[in-house]
């Protein structure tokens, strides 16, 4: 078993409903245990500023999957859940992000953990601090250092 974390994000619909969905379907797969949840919080867009605001947490897994079978298993509960990929950073019903997968550091067509902009994402970093303030963000620092870095 593989401890892992996985962004949660949402600012269209039911977004608080619909994150819920998200980990309970992530704890009824095969390969997974949920371990902890954040709280979720609203936070401002990245990127693309004109949408509604986000909702944004993380989830604590422990897992049998690979890291590109976990990254295919976030695409499918995203699809169930509806959805659609058309404008990079712009609105969506649910987001799941691969933020860490145990130590590694996978960088491979169309899969990179940690997640490449972690570090500068106090939406993403927060919620993992909450979850483990001493957890280490392989080939950068420790969550809790890197906040302190955006402060």
């Amino acid at each position: 078993m593989t401890l892992t974390y996985v962004g949660l994000g949402a600012n269209l619909g039911a977004r608080e409903e619909t994150l819920r969905r998200a980990v309970a379907l992530l704890g009824e797969a095969k390969g997974v245990d949920v371990l902890g949840v954040s709280s979720l919080r609203e936070t401002e867009p990245v990127g693309v500023v004109d949408q509604p605001p986000f909702l944004n947490g993380a989830v604590q897994l422990e897992t049998t999957l690979s890291p590109r079978e976990l990254l295919d298993l976030l695409l499918e509960i995203e699809r169930s859940l509806g959805r659609v990929r058309s404008e990079r950073w712009g609105p969506r019903v649910v987001d799941l992000d691969l933020l860490v997968y145990g130590g590694e550091i996978v960088d491979e067509p169309g899969l990179r953990v940690p997640h490449p902009r972690l570090h500068e994402r106090r939406f993403a970093l927060e919620p993992l601090a909450e979850l483990d303030p001493g957890l280490e963000i392989p080939g950068r620092a420790s969550v809790s250092a890197l906040l302190a870095e955006l402060d």
